[in-house]
């Protein structure tokens, strides 16, 4: 990224970048419990999350700030045992980056950052809606994505 960007959009980059990690290790988690069919799906979602989290090391990277590290391991929020926890996961995981993917959109007046931001978000929605769907989640495509009621 060739325009500078302020340390408010770094912030929020950060944080995306968090959620890309955290999204990461869900997906890892998920491959476990998930059938085939579903797994396919999470490998495709883990190759866009990983994309994700490459873009973002880089950008902070290129602007002097040193990218946050991703965590040993992360809490769920509830057990996960069956495909059905595991699709539930897979939401939680998703909405948590729709939400750090708006937050970088709303934190930057950089053109570039809100047209990846934007992508991330569109992106996102795509494969929250999957597993909302695959979970019974309602409604299935999100009125606000990225804002967590």
């Amino acid at each position: 990224m060739s325009v500078p960007i302020d340390d408010e959009a770094i912030t929020a980059l950060q944080g995306a970048l968090a959620a890309e990690h955290a999204a990461l290790w869900s997906y890892t988690l998920i491959l476990a419990f998930v059938p085939a069919d579903q797994a396919a799906v999470a490998r495709q979602d883990i190759a866009a999350h990983r994309t994700l989290r490459s873009q973002i090391e880089q950008t902070l990277t290129d602007v002097g700030a040193r990218p946050v590290s991703a965590q040993p391991a992360y809490a769920t929020p509830v057990p996960v045992t069956d495909a059905l926890s595991a699709g539930r996961l897979a939401v939680t995981a998703e909405a948590d980056a729709l939400a750090a993917w708006r937050s970088v959109l709303e934190h930057t007046t950089n053109q570039q950052l809100r047209i990846a931001a934007l992508k991330a978000l569109s992106e996102g929605t795509v494969r929250a809606s999957r597993w909302r769907a695959a979970t019974g989640t309602t409604p299935t495509i999100p009125s606000l994505p990225g804002i967590v009621r």
